[in-house]
């Protein structure tokens, strides 16, 4: 397997389900390569959200191997792995996951206060003029549209210039406009900054933004192609992959 960013090698988790328990990944060995965009398809159930949560330190695989950027992410405590994914990795959630309480600029600026580091003014504001938000940096996530608030959490992902981006549905609540916006933005990530993103979507379209797509099937991976366009995707999907 070639080195990459991230690496899992023969990957398994299996989630304690009572008197069956469930096997969530099965083996799994990939590779994320540096300055690559990946879409991570496949039918509900399939492990795509662990396959994200594993390869990005949230979760612990029950057996076989982790790295970033060359660490073994199974020999560090939590605290190191707190530090790690904090430092080096940008998780972009589902339900966004921002915190009530603070606003724009605080929520972007989460990452840099739990750390207790400056970020680069400079940077900072670039990353809030490319997603949108120069004006909106006073008000609070309730204040916001979806699209938005998906926005602050792009935001907070990138700000630290993490090595890995991992998103979970990026576009899933969002009108076609601003899906579109939020995907070039991605992209964007990729060609210009070099960073690695990886992204777990069923949208045809948003897949076909990246280089390379992986399915998976009930824990394995079952084709692992470089992108051939929305509809080639959707024809895969059609055929069961």
């Amino acid at each position: 397997m070639s080195t990459g960013v991230v690496t899992l090698e023969n990957v398994t988790k299996v989630y304690d389900g009572g008197r069956q328990p469930v096997t969530a990944l099965d083996a799994v060995t990939l590779s994320f390569a540096e300055g690559t965009g990946t879409a991570v398809m496949g039918p509900s159930g399939s492990g795509k959200s662990t396959l994200l949560h594993c390869a990005a330190g949230l979760d612990r695989p029950t057996s076989g191997t982790v790295r970033i950027g060359g660490t073994d992410l199974s020999g560090l405590s939590e605290t190191r792995l707190t530090e790690l994914r904090r430092d080096r990795v940008g998780f972009v959630f589902q339900a966004f996951n921002l915190v009530s309480a603070l606003t724009v600029e605080q929520n972007v600026l989460l990452p840099f206060r739990l750390s207790g580091t400056r970020p680069d003014p400079g940077w900072l504001r670039e990353v809030v003029e490319r997603v949108g938000l120069a004006e909106r940096l006073g008000h609070r996530p309730a204040e916001l549209s979806g699209g938005q608030q998906q926005r602050v959490a792009i935001a907070r992902a990138i700000a630290v210039r993490p090595e890995v981006i991992f998103c979970d549905e990026p576009t899933g609540a969002l009108d076609s406009r601003t899906a579109a916006q939020v995907l070039a933005l991605l992209r964007s990530l990729v060609d210009e900054n070099g960073q690695t993103l990886v992204m777990v979507t069923h949208d045809p379209v948003a897949a076909s933004h990246a280089d390379r797509v992986v399915f998976l099937g009930d824990g394995h991976v079952v084709r692992d192609i470089p992108c051939p366009g929305a509809e080639k995707i959707a024809e895969h999907l059609a055929r069961g992959f």
